[in-house]
């Protein structure tokens, strides 16, 4: 069966009231353009309006505006130094958003439930490329093992609640992401933004190096957030069962081949170097995509195209 044919199946699927959940974050900023080019309602509502650590005001929400499809992207994000310096808040705040909107979604009956969760989730020395079965095969990162805890806890309660009622929640493992609408902060970023912001500097301060943590040596994969935009809606019309499903592209680089990547698209010229007393993190995370090719889906944006566009968008908002 074609792609073509598949995508006709979205008309029927996204004629409905489909709420994105966390629509600001970069993720779910890439959820609403793709939404848009299908037929349907989507419901945002801003952090402000809403908490979605409340349970109360989530359930009024739900009682309101009665969404019938949900993508849950809302979680609280960040990088190494983020992850290691904020555990409490990791862990307590993605438990409470999740548990509130799954909860909600199971009383208010909502059709549909895909919940957003992240490669982090799985062991740090597990089997390479990490299959889904891996899941709590092992210890996990200490740098990010609180934000990996609670959407452990989150990937199991779409489980258990398919289990219990039948509910058609499904979960949803990404690898790590890049592209428009990131955070640019070089304390609390991922690495692809906090080397874009740090090499920007760099050049327009005309240094002659710029010094990156760690030793370069980790294996990383990175998916352009349109890609698992596209991939959401594809494996949501093509896929429910209680296992989860990874989101990626099947080839990783070193942190030192993206570095040099970043520093072209960019126009550094300077020397790279490395500190090998800060964190490195995970020393390899490449998912085992299989299941996912199974389905008929892959990648289209080829890191150095996505390098590009995500720097000419961030060029479009960024002032020194």
């Amino acid at each position: 069966m074609s792609v073509e044919i598949l995508m006709n199946k979205y008309d029927a699927f996204f004629g409905k009231k489909i709420f994105v959940a966390g629509h600001r974050g970069m993720v779910g900023q890439a959820l609403v353009r793709a939404l848009e080019k299908s037929n349907c309602q989507i419901l945002t509502i801003s952090k402000s309006e809403l908490d979605l650590k409340d349970q109360a005001a989530v359930r009024n929400w739900f009682e309101k505006n009665k969404p019938e499809i949900i993508f849950l992207a809302a979680a609280k994000v960040g990088g190494i130094f983020a992850n290691n310096s904020y555990p409490a808040d990791f862990l307590y705040d993605n438990l409470l958003i999740q548990q509130n909107v799954i909860g909600a979604a199971h009383d208010f009956k909502v059709e549909r439930l895909i919940f957003l969760g992240s490669s982090c989730i799985y062991p740090r020395l597990a089997p390479q490329p990490m299959t889904e079965t891996s899941l709590l095969s092992g210890p996990l990162e200490e740098t990010n093992q609180w934000y990996a805890l609670a959407k452990i806890a989150g990937v199991k309660l779409v489980e258990a609640f398919r289990k219990q009622y039948g509910d058609d929640f499904i979960s949803l493992m990404p690898t790590n992401l890049y592209g428009p609408g990131d955070t640019y902060d070089l304390q609390n970023s991922h690495v692809i933004p906090a080397m874009i912001l740090k090499f920007h500097e760099a050049k327009a301060r005309g240094d002659s190096q710029v010094t990156l943590w760690g030793t370069g040596t980790p294996m990383r994969e990175f998916l352009h957030v349109d890609d698992l935009a596209d991939a959401c809606l594809f494996v949501a019309s093509h896929y429910s069962d209680k296992a989860p499903i990874n989101i990626g592209t099947g080839k990783d680089l070193s942190i030192k081949e993206l570095a040099i990547k970043i520093a072209h698209v960019i126009g550094f010229t300077g020397d790279i170097h490395f500190d090998p007393t800060q964190l490195d993190g995970t020393p390899k995370k490449l998912l085992d995509i299989s299941k996912l090719s199974a389905l008929g889906w892959k990648a289209k944006i080829e890191l150095e195209d996505g390098l590009k566009s995500t720097y000419e968008s961030f060029l479009k908002r960024y002032t020194l």
